[in-house]
C-alpha cells in the first residue's frame, strides 16, 4: 500500500447535492482523491485504473471552516456568455484552510499486466522528470492547489489521522465514481471517520469499480 502525505493551503470538497450553500466533506472523497492522483502521474483516461483503492484521512484538526461569499458560474441560458447575466450568481461557499492529509492507494482489483496507480504515483514521487503532465495539481477544485508532497516510504504512517473507511454500518456516505453526464451512473462507497495510528486493513479502504 502507498501513503502520502499532502498540505493543501485552501480546499472545498463540495458535499453532491449541495447547492445554493456548497458545504464541504470533512475529507476529501475517494473519487476526488483518485482524480487528484490520477492529475499527478498524467493520466487522462480515468477508467484506466478502475479497480484501485483510495481514502484519505486529515492529520491536523479541522476546526470550523469558514464561509465565504464567491461569483459561481452556472449554464441558465446558452444565449448569454458564461459567467454573466443569469449565467452567475453569488453564493456562499465553505472553505478549509492550512489541512494536513494522508492519501492511501492499492493496487486492488486493477488489470494485471500493466503498472498500477499505486506503482505509478511511487515513481512519479521518486523521479518527477519521469512523468509527463499538465496543469496545476489540486485536491478539488482546480484553484485549491496542493503545496506540499511526501511519500511516506513503506506506507507508514507517522501520525494520528482521521481516516475515512468502509462499514456497512457507517454514518457518512461519499462518492467513489462520479457520473460527469446526468449523475446515474454516480457510485457510493458506506463508511465512517476513524482514527489511526498504522496502516488500514486494505479491504476497508473503498474500491473504485
Amino acid at each position: 500500500m502507498l501513503a502520502i502525505k499532502l498540505t493543501v493551503p485552501i480546499a472545498c470538497w463540495r458535499k453532491g447535492y449541495a447547492r445554493e450553500f456548497l458545504e464541504s466533506e470533512k475529507l476529501p472523497p475517494p473519487a476526488t482523491c483518485y482524480g487528484a492522483l490520477l492529475s499527478l502521474v498524467g493520466e487522462t483516461d480515468r477508467r484506466r485504473h478502475r479497480g484501485c483503492r483510495v481514502t484519505a484521512g486529515h492529520c491536523t484538526p479541522l476546526g470550523s471552516p469558514s464561509t465565504v461569499l464567491r461569483t459561481l458560474w452556472r449554464v441558465k441560458s446558452n444565449k448569454v456568455p458564461q459567467g454573466s447575466g443569469c449565467n452567475a450568481r453569488p453564493d456562499f461557499q465553505q472553505l478549509f484552510t492550512d489541512t494536513t492529509l494522508i492519501l492511501f492507494c492499492d493496487r486492488g482489483d486493477e488489470q494485471s499486466g500493466q503498472l498500477s496507480l499505486e506503482d505509478r504515483v511511487r515513481t512519479a514521487l521518486k523521479n518527477p522528470a519521469s512523468v509527463e503532465r499538465f496543469g496545476g495539481w489540486s485536491l478539488g477544485e482546480s484553484t485549491h492547489l496542493i503545496n506540499d508532497v511526501w511519500l511516506l516510504e513503506e506506507g507508514i504512517v507517522d501520525t494520528p489521522c482521521e481516516v475515512f473507511l468502509c462499514d456497512p454500518k457507517g454514518d457518512l456516505t461519499l462518492p467513489i465514481w462520479v457520473d460527469h453526464v446526468g449523475s446515474a451512473g454516480t457510485r457510493y462507497a458506506v463508511g465512517k471517520i476513524e482514527r489511526i495510528t498504522q496502516l488500514p486493513e486494505v479491504s476497508r479502504i473503498p474500491k473504485l469499480a
